[in-house]
């Protein structure tokens, strides 16, 4: 009969020697880990790509922009939030996750700065009671660095901008969705320098790269 209880504890302590040797690459193998989240119109990936092109310069970027489309657990995950329905939702985040995971899997420390843009805050979907808690086990699996970033924007720039997209809308496309996502979010920001987003590209990047420096500065 299989002993759930020390399968449990063989899982838990593999979890955690695993966080360990991804903190121990971070700090020995790789100068940055950066984090981009937000809502939908936040410019995530806009942002992300200043970022790069600023640590271009001192050596080799990495940057995957979730769902990804090179691979099967992307692919599914972008289709289903284009759909509706519960079963979409949950096949959605599940293979978001694993989608992120796959990231953190094949390119982490693979270059002097990786960054991800949408990682840990798919919880803040979830009702706050599962996804504190969630969330919270999410960054002791998973590595976490003081170069995370939300971007934070009202839900009525973040629906225009979506809407002048032209694009196919996702089931959280919408301003109800935006509100309850931006004060779930608010649990979860706690590791996370929430940066305000609602201005213009350059004055965004601004203060991201205040940030930035600050945090290099320590570094050295």
């Amino acid at each position: 009969m299989i002993n759930y209880f020390y399968l449990a504890l063989d899982s838990y302590n593999y979890i955690v020697q695993y966080s360990y040797y991804l903190n121990y690459l971070r700090d020995v193998c790789m100068k940055r880990f950066i984090a981009v989240d937000g809502v939908d119109g936040s410019g995530k990936d806009t942002q992300a790509k200043l970022i790069k092109e600023k640590y271009e310069k001192e050596g080799t970027v990495v940057v995957r922009s979730h769902p990804t489309s090179d691979n099967f657990f992307g692919r599914t995950s972008k289709s289903c939030l284009q759909k509706e329905g519960k079963l979409n939702f949950i096949i959605a985040t599940l293979c978001y996750g694993a989608d992120a995971i796959r990231s953190v899997i094949k390119y982490y420390n693979k270059a002097d700065t990786v960054i991800l843009v949408r990682y840990t805050l798919a919880v803040s979907y979830l009702p706050p009671i599962v996804g504190l808690p969630l969330y919270k086990l999410v960054c002791f699996a998973l590595p976490v660095s003081d170069y995370m970033f939300y971007l934070d924007i009202s839900p009525e720039e973040s629906l225009r901008r979506v809407k002048s997209r032209g694009e196919a809308e996702e089931m959280f496309e919408n301003y109800e969705s935006y509100v309850k996502v931006r004060n779930k979010a608010q649990p979860v920001l706690y590791n996370w320098n929430v940066i305000q987003a609602d201005g213009t590209v350059e004055e965004v990047f601004s203060r991201i790269e205040t940030v930035l420096d600050d945090l290099d500065g320590h570094q050295e």
